[in-house]
């Protein structure tokens, strides 16, 4: 007896509480019995069992329907349990543990499908709650145009989604759902053009002014602001006078005498190599003169006056006629669509005729007013100051039918006549003010570079305060030295003048970088034809800038092939140590044009080996530039036929080779002639002389009618009746 004991006898754990058998009787008396015998659980309460009399007697018992029930399928369970194996018991508990991860993955699953719909529920509400703020903001958008009006979108050249969204007013998603109904994929970097723009605009009632933007930096713009003027603005100006024609045509020593100067005895040669302004006054009226270089170097020179005139005056010789610079001179007038006033000079020579003057021009198409054109001939003699004053008169006339007028109430703008590099006061420019009035002290922008006018001073070498139209001054204070040609512009502060000025310089140094290494396809052609290019370097230094651009491109225009100049560098100045420096880099040779170096430069040069050329007169350095190109050819030879042998007799010696005995029959032979020998027309063998002997002596040349004898060099196969053929290659003079 005892509580919790445990047998499987026949009365094994009869009597107590919580006994466990499997007996006849087990289990039979006490609370929460278990047993599987005939009587199990028989007495008490809470009993279970499934023999004969199962659930008996007690309280809370389960009684199995049936006769005998659950007998058959306990016992089957008591025989497989007491049958099983260690595998069959594996197996049952394998099955155990993944019949419980099934479950737990069944469960895990089913949590997540609730929270992907727990978020998607979410999302759902977020879309709901933002497409409400859209509309939202949309009505109060709709609102604020209804009061306002129109709203107007301004850009200039283009805009990006983002931009036309902020001027709109609108999310930038809208703008993009919207493109993407038009078949365009855009985001909110993405530019739009003005269609674009202008669809989308309108989708929103918005109104599209595109702007023109104004490009400071362009000079060009102010100078068609002049036309706005007004006429209540505008005074009567002096007209501008261009005096052109033919090198040596007598223009300078005209206006020498207009001016009562001996402006052409400060010119080399008697030629004119810069632009001359000047300003003289006749009958209480004044008129500005330009002089132009007549020279063919100078046609650049020529065209920018003609830009800037108002009248041009052809002047040619009567004795000389119509010249090739004449023809170019009045195309440069005729292209300027300005009046022509032809001044015949150098009346007083014997052999004046002007009517050959009038008949060459009027094929140019300046018919004389006598032969029923409109062109003004005016018959004068410069050097003996005759006609001058009918000269001034017809000006001054052709000013009046014309009217000049401009705006001296204005910043000044106009255009340089010349500039140049002065050692003492640094850039010098001469200026043509066209409209406006210039100042001492006004911020000027000229070509590419800027600056503060420091002084001014008129033609005759006076200083200025002040310089109206059509005044031409000689102008310092540029931080650089500008272009002939260049317009220039003053502005309202030195701050404006000094950004506009190094915008320009920036893009003058991009457009030459471009320049430089761009290559055409004709240009790649040429190099494939000509192969291997000779080239001189060539660094030009000039006293004033249009003379330097002259030089430079008449150089760079010499056409000789196999040989090309170029142009390192084309400045204004003195040739300094820097220059010497840039000639050893390049191996460049130096010309100077009216320029000296200083002595510490000549000492560098010549310890460099630099090369310097000095000039005063344009066309005699081109003439040594061109004598220079040809030296640089690789010589040409041409074949020269000097003689001709008759082969009468052969001899063949051992050691020597074979021997021809033959009779010059027309030329000489040298000993160190090529030769070539001929049979029956053919030639049979080219190469040179090994011996030449008259007798028995060597002979340097054998001339027609006499006999030798000779070798051929590396060739014994000579027959009688061959003929030799002397020749020599010589060089061809360029």
């Amino acid at each position: 007896d005892g509580g919790n004991r445990q047998g499987g006898g026949y009365q094994g754990n009869r009597d107590g509480g919580n006994r466990q058998g499997g007996g006849y009787q087990g289990n039979r008396d006490g609370g929460n019995r278990q047993g599987g015998g005939y009587q199990g659980n028989r007495d008490g309460g809470n009993r279970q069992g499934g023999g004969y009399q199962g659930n008996r007697d007690g309280g809370n018992r389960q009684q199995s329907g049936g006769f005998n029930n659950n007998n058959r399928k306990l016992e089957k369970q008591i025989s497989e349990i007491k049958s099983d194996s260690p595998a069959q018991a594996e197996n049952r508990s394998r099955i155990k543990v993944e019949e419980k991860n099934r479950v737990t993955a069944l469960a895990e699953s089913e949590e997540k499908k609730s929270k992907k719909v727990l978020k998607e529920e979410q999302r759902r509400e977020q879309l709901r709650i933002q497409e409400e703020a859209r509309k939202e903001e949309r009505r109060r958008q709709e609102a604020i145009r209804a009061n306002q009006g129109p709203k107007v979108v301004k850009y200039t050249d283009s805009l990006t989604v983002g931009e036309l969204s902020q001027k709109l007013g609108v999310p930038v998603a809208e703008i993009i759902k919207y493109l993407l109904g038009l078949g365009i994929l855009a985001t909110i970097n993405h530019d739009l053009d003005a269609d674009a723009i202008e669809l989308i605009a309108s989708e929103y009632d918005a109104e599209v002014e595109r702007e023109e933007t104004v490009d400071e930096s362009d000079l060009d713009l102010f100078f068609e602001d002049e036309e706005d003027d007004s006429e209540q603005e505008l005074v009567t100006r002096p007209p501008v006078v261009t005096i052109m024609g033919h090198v040596d045509h007598g223009k300078t020593t005209l206006l020498d005498a207009i001016r009562d100067a001996r402006v052409v005895e400060g010119e080399f040669g008697g030629i004119t190599q810069h632009i001359g302004a000047y300003q003289v006054a006749h009958n209480g009226k004044e008129i500005t003169f330009l002089d132009t270089p007549g020279h063919e170097a100078f046609t650049s020179m020529r065209a920018r006056g003609a830009e800037v005139t108002d009248i041009a005056i052809i002047v040619v010789a009567a004795d000389d006629g119509v010249m090739p610079q004449t023809k170019e001179a009045v195309e440069h007038a005729l292209a300027a669509n300005v009046p022509i006033i032809v001044a015949v000079n150098k009346m007083d020579k014997p052999g004046a005729d002007p009517t050959r003057v009038m008949q060459g021009l009027t094929e140019l198409g300046l018919q004389p007013e006598e032969w029923g054109g409109s062109t003004i001939y005016v018959k004068i003699s410069a050097k003996k100051r005759e006609g001058i004053d009918d000269l001034l008169e017809m000006i001054q006339l052709v000013a009046e039918l014309h009217d000049y007028k401009a705006n001296k109430n204005r910043r000044a703008i106009g255009t340089v006549i010349e500039a140049r590099l002065d050692k003492g006061r640094g850039s010098v420019a001469t200026l043509l003010v066209q409209s406006g009035t210039l100042n001492i002290g006004d911020p000027i922008v000229v070509g590419d570079t800027y600056g503060r006018v420091r002084t001014m001073e008129n033609d005759l070498g006076k200083r200025i305060k002040t310089a109206g139209p059509s005044t031409p001054i000689e102008l310092t204070g540029l931080v650089g030295v500008p272009s002939a040609g260049d317009k220039f512009v003053v502005f309202e502060s030195e701050k404006k003048a000094r950004q506009i000025g190094e915008q320009r310089a920036t893009q003058q140094i991009t457009e030459q970088r471009r320049k430089s290494s761009a290559m055409s396809l004709e240009d790649l052609n040429r190099q494939i034809v000509e192969g291997e290019v000779k080239e001189i370097n060539v660094i030009v230094k000039a006293d004033v800038q249009g003379s330097a651009e002259a030089v430079a491109a008449s150089l760079a225009k010499i056409d000789i092939d196999g040989v090309r100049v170029k142009i390192v560098r084309s400045a204004v100045g003195a040739i300094t140590e820097s220059d010497v420096l840039l000639a050893v880099a390049s191996n460049a040779i130096i010309y100077g044009f009216n320029v000296r170096p200083d002595a510490n430069t000549r000492a560098a040069a010549e310890r460099e080996g630099v090369e310097i050329r000095l000039h005063t007169i344009i066309y005699k350095a081109i003439e040594e530039m061109e004598a220079a190109m040809t030296g640089m050819l690789d010589p040409e030879f041409e074949e020269v036929v000097i003689g001709q042998i008759e082969v009468r007799e052969t001899f063949k010696v051992s050691k020597i080779g074979t021997i021809a005995g033959g009779y010059v029959t027309d030329g000489l032979v040298k000993r160190d002639s090529q030769v070539r020998l001929i049979r029956e027309g053919i030639i049979i063998y080219d190469g040179s002389l090994g011996s030449l002997k008259r007798f028995q002596n060597d002979a340097k040349e054998v001339s027609a009618g006499y006999e030798c004898g000779l070798t051929i060099e590396n060739y014994n196969d000579i027959k009688a009746g061959d003929v030799i053929e002397a020749y020599e290659m010589q060089e061809i003079k360029k």
